[in-house]
């Protein structure tokens, strides 16, 4: 039963076309837990029809609070009193809302409220997301994981556990000396004589990554595929010759090489690189992920689907991609929530352009907060044959895990070499 449709916010927002029927959209607000000790930013949109409601991810971990204000505060008084089979007219209404657009606060929050609205959608004609979508070009997603260690040995320890568990792709990294080691807890003191003796070094790193790939070759054998994340933090040179010297270990792809600011000169690395080159999950809008598709950047885009405005922007970066023979590898750490995920999902059942995507795995309370967590068999995900997402929150049981803030910003300001300077985290 729906109840009467609710004034919206200023008549202003309305388009100039008539409502298919009475349903509207009555709240929007942002709701966040950590029960893996990572803040996730849900966002929820309630209608004036009993129990219709939508979830969306709208998880930046760094600066939550900014995306709960720009939800509740500004996105909100945009959405309420509309109808919510218009997707693409309110997801563009949130875009040109505040004049200067972009950025992950604003499309994070413009995410929520899309990734809600496809729930809303699907749910309402009681069919799941991926039905919506175009349906299934492949059964369930292949997906990779994460293996590192203080040491080589740890890390190809750890990586044979995850290929026992039916992982057939798998990142591989270990720590660097300093306290900027990406992928496992940096020890400091690694540099004793210099001006910094916690610092990364990124010659080091040139050295030492190969030697990795070398020993997981000769251990791990050559079936399963191999991954490495740079996180962004060489040079247009140094990119080429880590790409160069990996070349014997057949990587499925190397990682964010350079920094989002020097993406004008990726096309040249990703030319010169003997092997695939995958970037992305620092756009922080759809056009700057479209151009990495259209000047051939990439072998593999990686974006992180909230951060450049939900599922209605990323299902026209698949589309351009699959153009452009660019395959799909969503980002997916512990900072997507489960709705994000299940987003993902749904895009690369439906997408002939998808490759891989990233896979983590939650511990039990995240399941408890959110009933229907997808949960990977043999290192593969399928979508929910349940309408919408598939995915649900309890609120109660969410608000025992109050969220704090991240430790990222102490974590990257550590991220120097070993003169003291300032390095991409």
């Amino acid at each position: 039963m729906i109840v009467s449709p609710p004034e919206p916010a200023f008549a202003t927002a309305l388009p100039p076309w008539p409502a298919r029927d009475g349903l509207r959209i009555t709240a929007v607000r942002a709701i966040v837990t950590a029960p893996g000790g990572t803040p996730l930013v849900v966002v929820r949109v309630d209608t004036n029809e009993p129990g219709l409601y939508g979830l969306g991810c709208a998880t930046f971990t760094q600066r939550w609070r900014s995306v709960v204000t720009t939800v509740e505060e500004h996105v909100s008084r945009l959405v309420v009193g509309r109808h919510p089979g218009d997707i693409e007219d309110i997801s563009r209404a949130i875009q040109y809302g505040p004049y200067w657009r972009g950025g992950p606060i604003s499309n994070n929050a413009l995410s929520g409220v899309d990734m809600a609205l496809w729930d809303l959608l699907g749910k309402s004609l009681g069919v799941p997301v991926y039905a919506l979508l175009g349906g299934r070009v492949r059964a369930q997603v292949p997906t990779y994981t994460h293996a590192s260690g203080a040491t080589v040995e740890e890390t190809l320890e750890r990586a044979a556990e995850i290929i026992t568990a039916g992982w057939q792709h798998v990142r591989l990294q270990s720590a660097q000396p300093g306290l900027g080691s990406y992928g496992y807890p940096g020890v400091g003191g690694g540099y004793p004589d210099a001006p910094n003796p916690d610092g990364w070094d990124v010659r080091q790193y040139l050295d030492a990554t190969p030697r990795l790939f070398e020993q997981a070759r000769d251990t791990l054998g050559d079936q399963v595929q191999l991954l490495h994340d740079a996180h962004s933090r060489l040079d247009p040179k140094e990119a080429i010759l880590l790409a160069r010297r990996l070349e014997p270990y057949h990587l499925l792809y190397l990682e964010d090489v350079l920094a989002p600011e020097h993406f004008g000169r990726l096309d040249e690395v990703r030319t010169a690189a003997p092997i695939p080159i995958a970037a992305g999950e620092l756009c922080t809008s759809l056009t700057e992920a479209a151009r990495l598709v259209t000047t051939l950047s990439v072998d593999y885009l990686r974006c992180h689907i909230s951060a450049i405005g939900g599922l209605s922007q990323a299902r026209k970066l698949v589309a351009l991609a699959e153009l452009h023979s660019i395959r799909t590898a969503w980002h997916s750490p512990p900072d997507v929530s489960p709705v994000g995920v299940a987003a993902n999902v749904a895009l690369d059942v439906t997408s002939p352009a998808f490759g891989i995507l990233e896979c983590y795995v939650y511990p039990q309370a995240v399941h408890d907060v959110f009933p229907g967590t997808l949960t990977p068999t043999r290192g593969h995900l399928a979508p929910h044959e349940t309408p919408g997402w598939g995915i649900d929150l309890d609120e109660e049981l969410a608000a025992r895990f109050p969220p704090t803030d991240s430790s990222h910003d102490r974590w990257a300001l550590g991220v120097r070499s070993p003169d003291g300077a300032l390095l991409a985290p």
